[in-house]
């Protein structure tokens, strides 16, 4: 008798894991292989494609919650009367058939699994991966952010403007546009640098977590104040060449970096130097509990 409960108590353990994971699967790899696939082939609204950060974080996210298995496991069975809501709400949210909803309707899931689960414990414990997957799900509020992001539109436009006319160029700006032997550069929201901001935070939020620099508050607040700069400051230097590009017809280059994989390697250059800072912050200002 005792080695068939000890056998059922196996069996309902981890047939209900593999159970909601094969739920969780079933209902959930369609609508994460459209957002792939968005983010890959740049073929649905520019509002996703701030987003696309979600390449490497919904994997990390993944990562976190494998490491925590045993931690996982060693938790009592404990459920939270938020658990069955938070449930309800996902089921909600996944039949609405508005996209924002749904694709929110993921995160939501998830932590009402962990609710339902192991209680206020489990949700703690995950509340890492919990949180690349809400900041991963494509949704309209870069949209509503973008009419303030105005006075960035301008400041990128007037710096850019002051840089070529020290090279020599005869340029205008008016707003949030250069005018550059009489052809016109827009600085618009998207190329005002919100995507590679967004991107840049949320790359600093998984180093953060990666190397363990987010236990001190100073060395955290210093890399991600250094990465608002470094994000502003590459922005800059991208339209002034987009800028220096269209008003010197060259039109290969201005499309390479607009809209061709030379952005696509800028960005991936400016990710890189945020590893580099990183490293420096952890080399040359270590924490107290390493001195």
């Amino acid at each position: 008798m005792h080695i068939q409960r000890r056998i059922r108590i196996v069996l309902k353990r981890y047939l209900l894991g593999e159970g909601i994971a094969v739920l969780l699967v079933l209902l959930y790899a369609p609508l994460v292989v459209h957002w792939y696939d968005g983010w890959f082939n740049k073929n649905i609204s520019i509002e996703h494609e701030y987003f696309s950060h979600g390449i490497i974080g919904l994997p990390y996210a993944a990562y976190i919650a494998r490491t925590n298995r045993n931690s996982w496991l060693r938790l009592p069975n404990s459920q939270h009367f938020l658990g069955t809501f938070l449930l309800v709400l996902a089921t909600l949210f996944y039949l609405s058939r508005l996209s924002d909803l749904v694709n929110f309707s993921l995160v939501v899931m998830l932590a009402g699994i962990c609710l339902s689960l192991k209680g206020i414990s489990g949700l703690k414990l995950q509340v890492m991966p919990l949180l690349f997957v809400f900041l991963a799900s494509p949704n309209h509020i870069p949209y509503l952010i973008e009419p303030y992001a105005l006075p960035l539109q301008h400041f990128i436009a007037e710096t850019s403007g002051l840089i070529l006319i020290k090279i020599g160029l005869n340029v205008r700006v008016e707003e949030i546009y250069l005018y550059v032997n009489d052809r016109i550069v827009e600085v618009a929201p998207h190329c005002a640098g919100l995507k590679m901001l967004f991107t840049s935070v949320y790359v600093s939020l998984i180093l953060l977590d990666w190397t363990g620099v987010w236990m001190s508050r100073k060395r955290s607040t210093l890399f991600l104040a250094a990465t608002s700069i470094i994000s502003i400051s590459s922005n800059i230097f991208r339209n002034t060449l987009l800028t220096y590009f269209h008003g010197t017809e060259r039109e290969t280059l201005f499309n390479w970096l607009h809209a061709g994989w030379g952005g696509d390697l800028y960005s991936a250059c400016i990710l890189g130097l945020l590893v580099l800072l990183i490293n420096g912050i952890e080399k040359y200002l270590p924490s107290q509990s390493a001195n």
